[in-house]
């Protein structure tokens, strides 16, 4: 039970990953590499501050703004200086591993004996790893909730255009730089804020927990379109989340069956690519055709 637990509270926390890379990787059709920095960058500042006696709610704030900060530089480099998005985002990620360090004086800090949100007295009488749960839980419907209202403004639906087509997007009067750092800012303000609450339930925060973590947030995408198939817009941020739960499930079945936490990036990987790759199988086994013809022998 501790175990399942354990892996609906990680999915929910490592869901705001995933709901962030869905802003650029989806709507805005370019895979940020930022976030490999920005993650570790809300981390070390949230960890840091929590132990120069500011509150947790003020350090995970400051964790929110620093991942903002790193996406906008990315915007600006990637909108005002012409450097092509990838590129754009490793030059911030690379820097972020010299910023981290300066943050914590060095590659890790630790939270041993601190006050954090995981820490709070309500959650000490509550069943093992119910706090992630809780706090996991409350932050993503939060967070889903506030992305699905600002997608149904004016300025909303301006960032999807953009995303769509650039062309028609400036045809019709938006400024698509804007729009694209915009979505850069907000993204990676919502990895830092990732960073800073897994920080937290961690009790540490170390410069390299960044690596490979956009394959994390891709594989929570990725799983959730295949899983749940053609879905309206809100629909896709829940099935982000869903995605995510269900990528903790998948990792608890692998480690059960023996494999070493070393190997979990490579898993990561493994299980993303498979993902990926399931409509080409599909349509390779001819699986489509047998699903439609089943449907419609149903539906007579």
């Amino acid at each position: 039970m501790n175990l399942i637990t354990s892996s609906i509270g990680q999915g929910l926390l490592w869901a705001l990953l995933g709901i962030a890379l869905f802003l650029t990787f989806r709507i805005l059709n370019f895979a940020d590499m930022t976030v490999e920095g920005t993650f570790p960058l809300g981390a070390a500042i949230t960890v840091t501050a929590i132990t120069k006696g500011v509150s947790p709610l003020v350090a995970t704030l400051l964790g929110f703004l620093g991942g903002a900060a790193g996406g906008l530089i990315t915007g600006l480099l990637y909108t005002k200086g012409n450097i092509p998005i990838l590129l754009a985002g490793i030059l911030v990620m690379t820097g972020c591993l010299s910023v981290n360090l300066r943050i914590m004086g060095g590659s890790n800090v630790s939270l041993l004996g601190q006050k954090t949100f995981f820490s709070a007295k309500i959650f000490q009488t509550l069943p093992r790893y119910f706090d992630s749960v809780l706090i996991g839980g409350g932050t993503i419907i939060l967070i889903t909730i506030l992305i699905a209202l600002f997608l149904e403004t004016d300025l909303g639906q301006a960032f999807i255009v953009t995303g769509d087509n650039q062309m028609m997007a400036r045809s019709l009067g938006i400024n698509t730089d804007n729009m694209t750092i915009l979505g850069l800012t907000l993204s990676n303000g919502l990895v830092g804020l990732a960073g800073a609450l897994i920080a937290q339930n961690n009790g540490y925060a170390d410069t390299n927990m960044g690596i490979g973590i956009i394959v994390i947030a891709l594989a929570s995408i990725i799983i959730g379109e295949v899983v749940f198939g053609y879905l309206t817009l809100n629909q896709r941020l829940i099935a982000v989340i869903l995605g995510s739960i269900i990528y903790r499930f998948v990792l608890l079945i692998v480690l059960q069956l023996g494999f070493s936490t070393n190997d979990l990036n490579l898993i990561s990987a493994i299980i993303l690519a498979v993902c990926l790759m399931l409509p080409k199988l599909r349509h390779a086994l001819k699986l489509d055709g047998i699903l439609r013809k089943g449907v419609s022998q149903n539906g007579k």
